[in-house]
């Protein structure tokens, strides 16, 4: 009896070796390019899913809001930019108003040890203008040097939604050339507050190539998503940008771009996305009813008319901001952040 166990033992055991050698073999016949030190182009040929859950525990909702003061001009009043640089704005308008520009998009938490959290995001998401400036139009369309209106910023609020004891941020570093931001937020160590940070390899943007498969995570319209991509354009500048196909909304920018080199879980770090291309259009809209309603499509329209300015998104391509772009953009910084207590290249 106790022989007759012990064959089967060994039966068990050499059909199992028979079995992961036939399925090595069976991957490497199926997926050759997984062994050729090169990002796959190939679906994923096993699940993700505990990756990209942990990947995405690093990503933030980033908000942006900047709040201006408005003044306007009476029609007849033929004000140019030096005549307010020597009057008082308040004293020559004929109306103030208060308004506010919000934006927001995907942060990446990079740093997170002892009380100090640094992310990593777009820098257009919390770049406003200091300075409004609405000019006139003459008779035939063209813009004339009369100011009708002027839009001042008073105070602008970047925030973090979900993070602990207030959610407001400051700016570490920022380069609007490059489109990299760096937001920074400083606990007390004894709060015991911390926040996972990315720790995956970063990859290298310049080694993509036509048909690399991609993964996206981001915010798009406040909603975390995970969707995929391929690769077109590699190396489209020096910097080593490129462009991906995927339909993504508004709120993406600053999310993750992530390669696989030679199958799973070998995920590399290889970009940022940027920006998806839109078009700006110019509608006409009703008067906004006082009580929030909404105007009986069958009763025709006599009210007074509005313009105003609609973006509509090109979907289906995506410009994406290399890594290496941002590794030179943090050792750039590295002193200043080492200063500040923000030690991303020592975690």
């Amino acid at each position: 009896m106790v022989k007759r166990n012990l064959i089967s033992i060994i039966c068990l055991l050499i059909s199992f070796f028979i079995f992961v050698g036939c399925s090595s073999v069976t991957y490497e016949r199926i997926y050759p390019t997984l062994q050729d030190g090169k990002y796959d182009s190939e679906f994923p040929y096993k699940s993700t899913s505990e990756e990209l859950t942990k990947i995405s525990e690093t990503l933030q909702r980033v908000n942006s809001t900047a709040f201006y003061k408005i003044y306007t001009f009476n029609q007849n009043d033929n004000f140019t930019l030096n005549d307010l640089k020597e009057k008082e704005l308040i004293k020559i308008a004929a109306k103030e108003a208060l308004a506010d520009n919000s934006t927001s998009g995907t942060a990446i938490t990079v740093y997170s040890q002892n009380g100090n959290v640094a992310l990593l995001t777009c820098a257009h998401i919390i770049t406003f203008p200091d300075t409004i400036i609405a000019y006139k139009y003459d008779e035939f369309g063209f813009a004339t040097k009369f100011i009708e209106s002027i839009s001042i910023k008073e105070k602008q609020v970047i925030y973090i939604a979900g993070f602990p004891e207030g959610s407001q941020v400051e700016v570490l570093a920022k380069d609007d050339r490059t489109d990299i931001a760096l937001l920074g937020k400083k606990y007390r160590t004894q709060d015991g507050v911390f926040l996972p940070a990315f720790s995956y390899p970063i990859g290298k943007a310049k080694e993509v190539e036509w048909g690399t498969f991609v993964y996206l995570v981001g915010y798009p319209i406040n909603f975390k998503i995970i969707t995929k991509a391929i690769v077109s354009s590699p190396r489209r500048d020096d910097a080593g940008s490129f462009l991906v196909d995927a339909v993504i909304n508004p709120g993406f920018s600053g999310g993750f771009v992530l390669a696989i080199r030679d199958g799973v879980p070998n995920f590399e770090f290889i970009g940022m996305v940027q920006w998806v291309p839109e078009e700006d259009e110019s509608l006409i809209y009703p008067e906004t009813l006082k009580t929030k309603a909404t105007y009986n499509p069958v009763i025709p329209y006599d009210g007074k008319l509005y313009v105003r300015k609609h973006s509509s998104i090109r979907y289906g391509i995506a410009k994406v901001i290399p890594v290496e772009s941002i590794m030179t953009f943090l050792l750039q910084n590295k002193s200043y952040l080492n200063d500040r207590g923000y030690f991303i290249f020592e975690k």
